[in-house]
């Protein structure tokens, strides 16, 4: 049985017993019973293993990211967690198979992340993809599109990095080998 609608029944429940509790005169249990229906709703909505994926990325811990990732059954998670996990996922897998990473990213912009930076950052990770398959053409349009949604200028410094190894492609064969 999908999780989701095991958290939303749940969560169902208990905000119909809050209500019960408010019609008895229990005004504290209820609000107790309120605020476990907000934390329902708020765990039906959000995948707490992505977040947890998501939070040992950044702190550069793959293994824990990776690990994390692999107990997330990606059918069980909305349309736009599903794009996140995919992008996450993705990500992890660009030094071992960049075409499978492609294949997560490609997958990832098609089911719609949300955020213009994370848009950027997948289409980042496309370009580098592109030039690694001797693509410049495409891995330059990426990059185009790249800038465009890097609206705040947080991806500025990987941006140019790209566009170096495509202006030079010998360095980045050589940073791909190591």
């Amino acid at each position: 049985m999908d999780t989701r609608i095991i958290k939303i029944a749940l969560t169902a429940a208990s905000l119909g017993y809050a209500i019960f509790l408010f019609t008895k005169g229990h005004i504290g249990s209820g609000i107790g019973m309120v605020l476990v229906a907000a934390l329902g709703v708020l765990a039906s909505l959000q995948s707490i293993r992505l977040i947890l994926a998501f939070a040992n990325l950044r702190q550069q811990k793959m293994d824990e990211a990776r690990t994390w990732l692999g107990r997330i059954n990606p059918n069980h998670l909305w349309k736009r967690r599903r794009a996140y996990y995919h992008f996450l996922t993705g990500s992890l897998t660009m030094e071992q198979n960049m075409n499978e990473a492609a294949k997560h990213l490609r997958t990832a912009l098609d089911l719609g992340l949300k955020q213009s930076y994370d848009q950027a950052a997948a289409k980042l990770n496309l370009a580098v993809v592109a030039s690694a398959q001797r693509r410049p053409q495409q891995a330059k349009a990426l990059l185009n599109e790249c800038k465009r949604l890097d609206e705040k200028g947080m991806l500025k410094k990987d941006i140019k990095q790209v566009e170096a190894a495509l202006r030079n492609p010998q360095q980045f064969q050589q940073r791909a080998r190591r």
